[in-house]
């Protein structure tokens, strides 16, 4: 008999010690989430924000036309899409869709596409009648102009402002006829 209340009384203390433990861990995840839900994202934005200014670039459409970033002076829609990327096969019919109603039409619409000319056909082909085509290099052109680190992205840049940007049309919200 004083085995078993000596067994009980081990079980008891050890159930008590681990529930200490326990308690301690979960104060410390809740102190660890309290801190790192009050620091700043360490992840690049996927393109320049709103407001910021883009950087110089210099670029020939598909079609010959120069654009730079000092052509630029009205509100200009930006969508730089990759061949190789799920998401950007579905919002590059939502893009065309939106360039088709862009205030100052063709002119004033640019598609980026990333990648080699082969690559980069069938998209090319789909937003020539809506956009002026530019296709270049990651990392150069457009892409760094806008500081691009996600596809798709899209912006609407007045002169050299973001106007609005993201990773989904949805994010340029309703651009007026005047942006």
């Amino acid at each position: 008999m004083p085995f078993l209340i000596a067994l009980v009384l081990g079980v008891g203390v050890l159930c008590l010690i681990d529930l200490v433990f326990t308690i301690g861990v979960i104060r410390r995840l809740r102190l660890h989430d309290q801190m790192l839900s009050g620091r700043p994202s360490t992840f690049p934005p996927p393109v320049l924000p709103p407001g910021a200014e883009i950087g110089g670039f210099s670029v020939v459409t598909a079609d010959g036309v120069y654009v730079s970033d000092w052509t630029m002076g009205e509100p200009t829609l930006v969508g730089v899409f990759s061949p190789d990327c799920p998401a950007c096969h579905e919002g590059l019919p939502l893009f065309a869709g939106r360039a088709r109603s862009f205030p100052g039409g063709r002119d004033n619409v640019l598609a980026v596409l990333v990648g080699t000319q082969e690559e980069v056909a069938a998209q090319r082909r789909a937003l020539e009648p809506v956009a002026l085509v530019i296709v270049e290099e990651f990392g150069t052109g457009l892409t760094k102009a806008l500081q691009v680190e996600a596809f798709p992205s899209f912006a609407v840049v007045d002169g050299r402002k973001v106007v609005a940007s993201g990773t989904a049309l949805e994010d340029l919200g309703e651009i007026p006829a005047n942006a």
